[in-house]
Protein backbone atom coordinates (compact mmCIF):
# COMPACT_ATOMS: atom_id res chain seq x y z
CA UNK A 1 0.00 0.00 0.00
CA UNK A 2 0.93 3.40 -0.90
CA UNK A 3 -0.63 6.19 1.33
CA UNK A 4 -0.64 9.49 0.65
CA UNK A 5 -1.75 12.12 3.16
CA UNK A 6 -3.90 14.98 3.50
CA UNK A 7 -2.32 18.40 4.72
CA UNK A 8 -4.01 17.84 8.41
CA UNK A 9 -2.48 14.16 7.74
CA UNK A 10 1.12 15.48 7.29
CA UNK A 11 0.50 18.49 10.16
CA UNK A 12 0.18 15.66 12.50
CA UNK A 13 3.12 13.77 11.22
CA UNK A 14 4.95 17.00 12.01
CA UNK A 15 4.09 16.16 16.03
CA UNK A 16 4.89 12.89 15.47
CA UNK A 17 8.12 13.31 13.74
CA UNK A 18 9.23 15.97 16.26
CA UNK A 19 8.17 13.35 18.92
CA UNK A 20 10.70 10.68 17.82
CA UNK A 21 13.10 13.44 17.32
CA UNK A 22 12.87 14.57 20.93
CA UNK A 23 13.19 11.06 22.35
CA UNK A 24 16.51 10.26 20.47
CA UNK A 25 18.22 13.37 21.24
CA UNK A 26 17.24 12.57 24.96
CA UNK A 27 18.45 8.83 24.62
CA UNK A 28 21.63 10.34 23.42
CA UNK A 29 22.19 12.20 25.76
CA UNK A 30 21.90 9.72 28.16
CA UNK A 31 23.82 7.19 26.31
CA UNK A 32 27.04 7.19 28.63
CA UNK A 33 29.75 4.88 29.18
CA UNK A 34 27.95 2.29 31.80
CA UNK A 35 24.80 3.32 30.77
CA UNK A 36 22.56 -0.35 30.36
CA UNK A 37 20.48 -1.06 26.78
CA UNK A 38 17.88 -2.24 28.77
CA UNK A 39 17.83 1.89 30.75
CA UNK A 40 17.59 3.26 27.25
CA UNK A 41 14.87 1.16 26.53
CA UNK A 42 12.86 1.65 29.97
CA UNK A 43 13.20 5.52 29.45
CA UNK A 44 12.06 5.44 26.06
CA UNK A 45 9.07 3.04 26.77
CA UNK A 46 8.67 6.00 29.70
CA UNK A 47 8.76 9.34 26.79
CA UNK A 48 6.53 7.30 24.75
CA UNK A 49 3.94 6.46 27.03
CA UNK A 50 4.21 10.19 28.65
CA UNK A 51 3.54 11.78 25.15
CA UNK A 52 0.26 9.53 24.78
CA UNK A 53 1.82 7.45 22.07
CA UNK A 54 2.39 4.08 20.77
CA UNK A 55 5.55 2.03 20.08
CA UNK A 56 5.85 0.96 16.62
CA UNK A 57 7.95 -1.72 17.89
CA UNK A 58 6.84 -3.49 21.05
CA UNK A 59 4.13 -5.85 19.14
CA UNK A 60 6.28 -5.73 15.83
CA UNK A 61 6.54 -9.34 14.09
CA UNK A 62 7.40 -9.41 11.01
CA UNK A 63 8.41 -12.52 9.17
CA UNK A 64 12.17 -11.83 9.22
CA UNK A 65 12.31 -11.51 13.25
CA UNK A 66 11.51 -13.65 15.72
CA UNK A 67 8.87 -11.85 17.05
CA UNK A 68 6.99 -9.84 18.60
CA UNK A 69 10.16 -7.86 19.08
CA UNK A 70 9.16 -7.04 22.65
CA UNK A 71 10.88 -3.55 23.27
CA UNK A 72 10.29 0.16 22.47
CA UNK A 73 13.80 0.88 20.61
CA UNK A 74 16.39 -0.62 18.88
CA UNK A 75 19.71 -0.39 20.13
CA UNK A 76 22.75 -1.59 17.94
CA UNK A 77 26.13 -1.79 19.12
CA UNK A 78 28.91 -2.00 16.97
CA UNK A 79 29.00 -4.96 14.32
CA UNK A 80 25.04 -4.95 15.00
CA UNK A 81 23.53 -2.38 12.45
CA UNK A 82 19.89 -3.22 12.44
CA UNK A 83 16.77 -4.03 14.41
CA UNK A 84 19.18 -4.41 17.55
CA UNK A 85 17.50 -5.98 20.75
CA UNK A 86 17.88 -3.96 23.65
CA UNK A 87 19.30 -6.55 26.54
CA UNK A 88 21.46 -6.72 29.64
CA UNK A 89 24.35 -4.71 28.22
CA UNK A 90 26.46 -1.60 29.67
CA UNK A 91 27.87 0.25 27.23
CA UNK A 92 31.47 0.93 27.17
CA UNK A 93 33.84 3.24 26.18
CA UNK A 94 34.02 3.61 22.51
CA UNK A 95 31.20 1.57 21.51
CA UNK A 96 29.57 2.42 18.45
CA UNK A 97 25.70 2.82 18.92
CA UNK A 98 23.08 3.64 16.59
CA UNK A 99 19.63 3.64 18.11
CA UNK A 100 16.84 3.41 15.69
CA UNK A 101 12.82 4.95 16.48
CA UNK A 102 9.83 4.50 15.23
CA UNK A 103 6.60 5.84 17.06
CA UNK A 104 2.89 6.14 16.48
CA UNK A 105 1.14 9.36 17.57
CA UNK A 106 -2.16 10.68 16.81
CA UNK A 107 -2.70 8.38 13.58
CA UNK A 108 0.80 8.74 11.88
CA UNK A 109 4.00 6.85 12.30
CA UNK A 110 7.48 8.51 12.41
CA UNK A 111 11.07 7.05 11.83
CA UNK A 112 14.69 8.04 12.31
CA UNK A 113 17.70 6.50 13.48
CA UNK A 114 20.93 8.24 14.70
CA UNK A 115 24.78 6.42 15.12
CA UNK A 116 27.17 7.61 17.62
CA UNK A 117 30.37 6.88 19.29
CA UNK A 118 29.99 6.26 23.01
CA UNK A 119 32.91 7.89 25.28
CA UNK A 120 35.82 8.80 22.72
CA UNK A 121 36.10 7.79 19.46
CA UNK A 122 38.73 4.26 18.97
CA UNK A 123 39.44 5.71 15.42
CA UNK A 124 38.50 8.04 12.56
CA UNK A 125 36.97 5.33 11.06
CA UNK A 126 33.88 5.25 12.99
CA UNK A 127 33.37 8.88 12.76
CA UNK A 128 34.09 8.95 8.54
CA UNK A 129 31.42 5.79 8.70
CA UNK A 130 28.81 7.84 10.34
CA UNK A 131 29.64 10.78 8.72
CA UNK A 132 28.91 8.46 5.23
CA UNK A 133 25.53 7.83 5.97
CA UNK A 134 24.43 11.32 7.11
CA UNK A 135 25.55 12.93 3.80
CA UNK A 136 24.06 9.79 2.04
CA UNK A 137 20.85 11.12 3.93
CA UNK A 138 21.21 14.31 2.84
CA UNK A 139 21.92 13.51 -0.74
CA UNK A 140 18.69 11.47 -1.02
CA UNK A 141 16.67 14.01 0.78
CA UNK A 142 18.04 16.64 -1.34
CA UNK A 143 16.81 14.34 -4.25
CA UNK A 144 13.12 13.86 -3.08
CA UNK A 145 11.04 16.13 -4.74
CA UNK A 146 7.74 15.88 -6.92
CA UNK A 147 7.94 14.01 -10.07
CA UNK A 148 11.17 12.49 -8.84
CA UNK A 149 11.16 8.77 -8.99
CA UNK A 150 12.60 6.45 -5.97
CA UNK A 151 15.36 5.54 -8.22
CA UNK A 152 16.52 8.57 -7.94
CA UNK A 153 16.70 8.38 -4.53
CA UNK A 154 18.23 5.34 -4.28
CA UNK A 155 20.81 6.51 -6.54
CA UNK A 156 21.68 9.91 -4.97
CA UNK A 157 22.59 7.47 -1.47
CA UNK A 158 24.43 4.66 -2.89
CA UNK A 159 26.35 7.16 -5.17
CA UNK A 160 27.73 8.84 -1.91
CA UNK A 161 27.67 5.37 0.00
CA UNK A 162 29.82 3.84 -2.14
CA UNK A 163 32.04 6.67 -3.74
CA UNK A 164 32.97 6.64 0.58
CA UNK A 165 34.41 2.93 -0.16
CA UNK A 166 31.28 0.90 1.28
CA UNK A 167 29.20 -1.92 -0.33
CA UNK A 168 25.53 -1.63 0.05
CA UNK A 169 23.30 -4.28 1.14
CA UNK A 170 20.07 -4.24 -0.71
CA UNK A 171 17.96 -6.77 2.01
CA UNK A 172 17.16 -3.67 3.67
CA UNK A 173 16.07 -0.18 3.26
CA UNK A 174 13.58 2.74 3.34
CA UNK A 175 9.94 2.79 3.00
CA UNK A 176 7.12 4.40 3.29
CA UNK A 177 5.54 5.31 6.30
CA UNK A 178 2.00 6.65 7.64
CA UNK A 179 -0.77 5.29 9.15
CA UNK A 180 1.65 2.06 9.69
CA UNK A 181 5.17 2.37 9.97
CA UNK A 182 6.16 -0.09 7.21
CA UNK A 183 4.40 1.10 3.97
CA UNK A 184 5.40 0.78 -0.01
CA UNK A 185 7.18 1.72 -1.94
CA UNK A 186 10.74 0.58 -0.91
CA UNK A 187 13.80 2.47 -0.91
CA UNK A 188 16.89 0.60 -1.70
CA UNK A 189 20.19 2.20 -0.51
CA UNK A 190 21.46 1.91 -4.04
CA UNK A 191 19.32 2.23 -7.61
CA UNK A 192 19.08 3.67 -11.18
CA UNK A 193 17.87 7.01 -11.42
CA UNK A 194 14.31 7.63 -13.57
CA UNK A 195 12.81 4.39 -12.35
CA UNK A 196 10.32 3.23 -9.56
CA UNK A 197 7.27 5.09 -8.60
CA UNK A 198 7.21 8.94 -9.06
CA UNK A 199 6.85 11.07 -5.86
CA UNK A 200 3.69 12.96 -5.15
CA UNK A 201 2.68 15.58 -2.59
CA UNK A 202 1.53 14.00 0.70
CA UNK A 203 3.52 11.21 0.65
CA UNK A 204 5.70 10.17 3.69
CA UNK A 205 9.52 8.22 3.60
CA UNK A 206 11.74 6.73 6.12
CA UNK A 207 14.97 6.64 4.45
CA UNK A 208 17.55 5.14 5.86
CA UNK A 209 21.41 4.74 4.48
CA UNK A 210 23.22 1.95 6.78
CA UNK A 211 26.63 0.48 5.96
CA UNK A 212 29.39 -2.05 7.83
CA UNK A 213 32.62 -1.48 7.16
CA UNK A 214 34.29 -4.05 5.27
CA UNK A 215 31.23 -6.18 4.09
CA UNK A 216 27.53 -6.22 2.67
CA UNK A 217 26.54 -9.56 4.67
CA UNK A 218 24.75 -9.76 6.94
CA UNK A 219 24.11 -12.47 9.80
CA UNK A 220 21.08 -12.92 12.14
CA UNK A 221 22.07 -12.80 15.89
CA UNK A 222 21.06 -15.94 18.09
CA UNK A 223 18.27 -13.65 19.49
CA UNK A 224 16.28 -14.06 16.46
CA UNK A 225 16.33 -9.93 15.41
CA UNK A 226 19.81 -8.17 15.97
CA UNK A 227 21.41 -7.78 12.54
CA UNK A 228 25.26 -8.08 12.30
CA UNK A 229 27.79 -7.59 9.89
CA UNK A 230 29.08 -10.51 8.74
CA UNK A 231 32.90 -10.00 9.80
CA UNK A 232 32.17 -8.42 12.92
CA UNK A 233 32.85 -5.04 11.56
CA UNK A 234 31.63 -1.83 13.17
CA UNK A 235 28.54 -0.45 11.51
CA UNK A 236 26.75 2.59 11.17
CA UNK A 237 23.10 3.83 10.30
CA UNK A 238 21.29 7.03 9.77
CA UNK A 239 17.16 7.63 9.13
CA UNK A 240 14.82 10.80 9.04
CA UNK A 241 11.15 10.53 7.77
CA UNK A 242 10.43 13.33 5.34
CA UNK A 243 7.14 14.82 3.59
CA UNK A 244 7.55 15.07 -0.18
CA UNK A 245 5.72 18.60 -0.49
CA UNK A 246 5.63 21.13 -3.38
CA UNK A 247 8.97 22.65 -2.63
CA UNK A 248 10.30 19.43 -1.91
CA UNK A 249 11.10 17.29 0.72
CA UNK A 250 10.48 18.50 4.27
CA UNK A 251 12.37 17.09 7.37
CA UNK A 252 10.29 15.91 10.37
CA UNK A 253 12.56 14.25 12.32
CA UNK A 254 14.91 16.89 13.00
CA UNK A 255 15.23 17.66 16.44
CA UNK A 256 14.38 21.15 17.73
Amino acid sequence: MIEILNPGEVSRARRTGALVAEILRAMRDRAEVGTNLLDIDRWTREMIADAGAESCYVDYAPPFGRGPFGHYICTSVNDAVLHGLPHDYALADGDLLSLDLAVLKDGIAADSAISFVVGKARSGADTAMIAATREALAAGIAAARPGARIGDLSHAIGTVLEKAGYEVNTEFGGHGIGSTMHQDPHVSNIGKPGRGYKLRPGLLLALEPWVMADTAKLVTDADGWTLRSATGSRTAHSEHTIAITDDGAEILTLPN
